[in-house]
């Protein structure tokens, strides 16, 4: 059994873990104090910006600013609670005209700037001066994905949203294609439509959730699917094929190009764990 100093001592070498050291990189050092955001004051540091961290479940921030003669990277990691959540709000972050690195799970690096996701992690590095900074940046990414813990792995659920035709995937926070009681799930964007897979609590919860899909649409057909599913029409949404499968609802909008919308839901379903 651990002592209770053991367990204080595991506990701050975890939280020291998530926290930048300048130390990290040959020849850096830091330039005033270390800082630490919750969710309550994060818009204190970010203003503007925090209810775009604060939407992916945001729990708190730690980060200094190094500096290495005229140049300072003013680095941030965010504790986004999981997984879903960090790799969400990197795909929000991201640029999406430059490709993306397997760097944790997911990383971009661009002349002024860095971020990248690894387990319930969101790391950025925010360079000043302007100018190219590509060669130190990957040398802190480097150094940080090393000492920041989580898995690589992306989310599970971006493995069940086909790959070809793809344009991109990311998580939705809130209202995942425009609808409420879809709370919080994947969407993928394709020329034709979009692919959608959302985790209720419980196959209850999700059977809930499917009778009020139903009753919102109006006109609806059942279909065979998993343990159930229906189509409908919508004059913005398109052609619909919506499932349950357990706790997961998914399904297709399709919005042109004649896609069978039951066919691609009957795929997705078969995709899903």
């Amino acid at each position: 059994m651990l002592r209770p100093w053991c367990v204080a001592a595991l506990g701050c070498a975890l939280a020291a873990a998530q926290t930048p050291d300048c130390k990290l990189v040959a020849g850096w050092s830091q330039n005033g104090p270390a800082r630490v955001y919750e969710a309550d004051n994060l818009f204190e540091y970010m203003d503007g910006n925090a209810e775009g961290y604060l939407i992916y479940g945001f729990r708190n921030m730690h980060g200094v600013n190094c500096e290495k003669g005229p140049v300072t990277f003013v680095i941030d990691i965010s504790d986004m609670g999981d997984a879903d959540s960090a790799y969400g709000m990197f795909s929000a972050a991201r640029d999406p005209r430059v490709a993306t690195e397997r760097i944790g799970m997911g990383g971009q690096i661009v002349p002024r700037r860095a971020i990248f996701a690894k387990g319930r992690y969101y790391v950025e590095i925010a360079t000043n001066p302007e100018g190219d900074h590509t060669a130190a940046l990957r040398q802190w990414v480097a150094a940080l994905d090393r000492t920041v813990e989580g898995s690589t792995a992306v989310p599970a659920a971006l493995n069940w949203l086909p790959a070809e035709g793809q344009q991109s995937a990311r998580l939705i926070p809130e209202s995942v294609l425009g609808i409420r009681l879809l709370k919080r799930g994947y969407v993928a964007q394709y020329e034709f439509g979009k692919a959608f897979v959302v985790l209720e609590e419980s196959p209850e919860s999700a059977g809930a959730v499917m009778e009020k899909l139903r009753a919102r649409f109006g006109e609806t057909a059942p279909v065979n699917i998993a343990a159930e599913a229906f189509q409908a029409s919508d004059n913005y949404l398109g052609k619909l094929c919506i499932f349950r499968k357990g706790r997961l609802i998914g399904g297709y909008s399709i919005t042109s190009g004649g896609k069978d919308a039951v066919g691609l839901a009957r795929a997705l379903a078969g995709r899903v764990e």
